[in-house]
């Protein structure tokens, strides 16, 4: 595979895009006014425990209070694990007061109405180790899987553990073949940094900012395995200088591959990327073969349905389905990842009768997903031929970062026709005689709708004025939607 990774950087805007062989399969974008808070570590203050959600309120200075869950919190010196199924073992009135000062760490960001989602186990990443304050193990990263190389790696953590030291350490995938000097300096740095962050814990209030996670592009570079990228382009002068200091502490390796971009030409002009982050808005995604997926997301799950299109095959119909259904699951991992979509997801894949083939379709699937970072989980087809499936949603999708409801649906995707908008005046002119003394009615509705009533509807509006005794005047108003208006008494 060949990765490239082209950062584009204005005032208040940077915006990351994961190349793979010429296609885009990521973006990330982060704008100065809403950056994003997954990573940063917090002194905050309990605002409200709720028994009945077993979870509290944080106030951490966000907008919003962030939200903790009692699973989410860590019991020092406990042998009660916080995870999922012990959770009904917690009460968060027993680990929880109102008042309460405490150290937590965002998870995920703020999503739509909801405040940000935090722990307190604290963890602080490098380049090839997570640091577990508090926490005394070693964790191996599951994408290491040679048995040997696993043991290996737990045994230098080990043995590079100070005597009496609580804190525990996982050992990321970039880790694998590493010399145990490079783990070592790695842990101490880890440990200094640490240091450096409980000093800055003493001395801030409550409700404050510790410990920030870092800038965009560089955390990009931290997450990202480096063996399959080929070039990092910048088209800041800046931000290159940052990243080449920042690279050339933690990641020499790549120092050489990373470069200005000088070019008159927009960079995120090359291999199309800004056209795929506006098709990434759209819908429809067309496939190569003729059929196409229809992806509708919602603020409870996202749908997404496959089409044969214009795909009419070549042997028979299950043939074609088969097919399609193959090229509509790679697509559908890509559509993932680029759009960042996440939560429960739905996909319809056109109907199979083979049961080979259904099997060949999620094969083919968890295969494209596998190189999404996010963590996700996928269900045999259902009696309904329907694929349930869900994937870590951390951030923002593409469209909720670029895009906002219409004012016109108001997210509904869908508004009233100017015929619904002229009867729902007339029964609100109706309702108006009946309760108040009006010498007649002045109407403010949208260019279409008094269109409407001036020509198709004149028949019924004349009869109205005729029941009601009461002359009806028409005011357009441009700025309204067509399913605005307002009856005003005169």
């Amino acid at each position: 595979m060949s990765d490239e990774i082209l950062i584009n950087v204005t005032p208040r805007e940077i915006r990351v895009a994961i190349v793979e062989n010429g296609l885009l399969q990521e973006v990330h974008i982060e704008r100065a006014n809403k950056r994003g808070l997954v990573g940063n570590i917090y002194k905050g203050t309990v605002c409200r425990v709720l028994p009945g959600m077993q979870a509290a309120f944080i106030d951490v200075g966000l907008e919003r209070t962030a939200f903790l869950h009692a699973g989410d919190i860590l019991v020092p010196n406990s042998e009660i694990d916080c995870l999922p199924e012990n959770r009904a073992e917690v009460n968060i009135t027993d680990l929880l007061h109102e008042g309460q000062t405490l150290l937590a760490q965002v998870i995920k960001d703020p999503l739509g109405n909801k405040g940000a989602r935090l722990t307190t186990h604290v963890t602080i990443p490098s380049r090839y180790l997570v640091l577990m304050p508090g926490v005394s193990s070693v964790g191996i990263s599951q994408k290491i899987e040679d048995p040997d190389e696993r043991e290996r790696l737990r045994n230098i953590v080990e043995n590079a553990q100070v005597e009496g030291d609580n804190d525990g350490f996982i050992v990321r995938t970039a880790a694998e073949g590493l010399a145990s000097q490079d783990i070592e300096e790695d842990m101490e740095f880890l440990r200094k940094l640490w240091s450096s962050t409980q000093y800055t814990i003493q001395d801030k209030a409550s409700s404050r900012l510790v410990y920030g996670a870092l800038p965009l592009a560089q955390k990009i570079l931290r997450d990202l395995p480096e063996v399959g990228i080929n070039k990092v382009r910048i088209d800041s002068r800046e931000t290159y200088l940052s990243v080449i200091d920042f690279a050339g502490k933690f990641i020499p390796e790549l120092v050489s591959r990373i470069e200005h971009y000088p070019g008159e030409r927009p960079i995120f002009d090359l291999n199309s990327v800004e056209d795929e982050i506006q098709r990434a808005l759209e819908h429809r995604v067309q496939l190569k073969s003729g059929g196409y997926l229809y992806i509708d997301q919602t603020e409870a799950m996202t749908t997404i349905d496959v089409n044969t299109g214009a795909f009419v095959g070549h042997r028979n119909l299950e043939e074609t389905i088969f097919k399609t259904n193959l090229e509509a699951a790679q697509a559908i991992a890509r559509q993932l990842r680029l759009r960042n979509l996440g939560g429960i997801i739905i996909l319809d894949f056109i109907d199979m009768v083979v049961e080979e083939h259904k099997c060949q379709v999620l094969r083919a699937l968890e295969k494209s997903l596998e190189a999404d970072r996010a963590k996700h989980f996928i269900c045999e087809v259902s009696p309904l031929g329907l694929v349930e499936m869900t994937r870590e949603r951390s951030r923002e999708s593409l469209e909720h970062v670029l895009c906002e409801p219409c004012p016109a649906c108001e997210g509904r995707g869908a508004v009233k026709t100017k015929e619904t908008a002229c009867y729902e005046i007339f029964r609100e002119i109706m309702r108006e005689v009946r309760q108040f003394e009006a010498q007649q009615f002045l109407v403010l509705a949208s260019p279409d709708v008094v269109d409407m009533l001036l020509d198709e509807e004149s028949t019924s509006v004349a009869e109205l004025v005729e029941f009601i005794g009461k002359p009806v005047k028409f005011q357009v108003e441009s700025h309204y939607t067509q399913a605005q208006f307002d009856v005003v008494m005169m």
